[in-house]
């Protein structure tokens, strides 16, 4: 089944994606959600995306340990989300998941990186290039690696990332 997932993020219509993201692998995708060519998705029915988000080219979203991502929310290009890992405090090498929640009007930026357990806020940034360890309050700016606090956002966001080209 994760070779049809992968495979699906190529097929040339948003439309006909979509319909496989929720039909087949029982993701849950709101209304004016566009997910762009080339994602893949590793455990997509525990992975909820609320309205009128839009999920950059070439994303890697993990729903092994649930993954909620809010209304507005916009995902540049590479940006890959972990919901599970390895343990590096143990000496099995154990498995462990922790959900990642993005909050509503966040902003995920080209080629970030978001591991388990992690909350992005409301209205948060996260740069491009970050590594993101740690929860970031809302409407903080990130960056870096570790991704640390640069910055703070405007408070009144009132807008929907609604367009997309059918076809792609």
């Amino acid at each position: 089944m994760p070779v049809v997932c992968k495979i699906s993020g190529f097929i040339p219509s948003q439309v006909v994606r979509k319909l496989i993201y929720t039909n087949i692998f029982r993701m849950s995708i709101g209304e004016n959600t566009v997910i762009y060519h080339g994602c893949f998705f590793r455990n997509p029915k525990n992975i909820i995306i609320g309205n009128g988000s839009s999920i950059g080219d070439n994303c890697i979203l993990d729903g092994s340990g649930g993954l909620r991502i809010g209304n507005s929310v916009n995902f540049s290009t590479g940006v890959w989300i972990w919901t599970a890992e390895h343990s590096t405090s143990t000496t099995s090498f154990a498995y462990t998941q922790a959900p990642v929640v993005i909050e509503d009007f966040a902003w995920i930026s080209c080629r970030t990186i978001i591991l388990p357990g992690v909350t992005i806020g409301q209205g948060a940034v996260v740069a491009a290039g970050a590594v993101v360890t740690k929860s970031v309050p809302p409407f903080k700016i990130v960056g870096g690696v570790p991704a640390k606090e640069i910055g703070e956002r405007e408070r009144d966001l009132n807008y929907s990332l609604s367009s997309c080209a059918m076809f792609w």
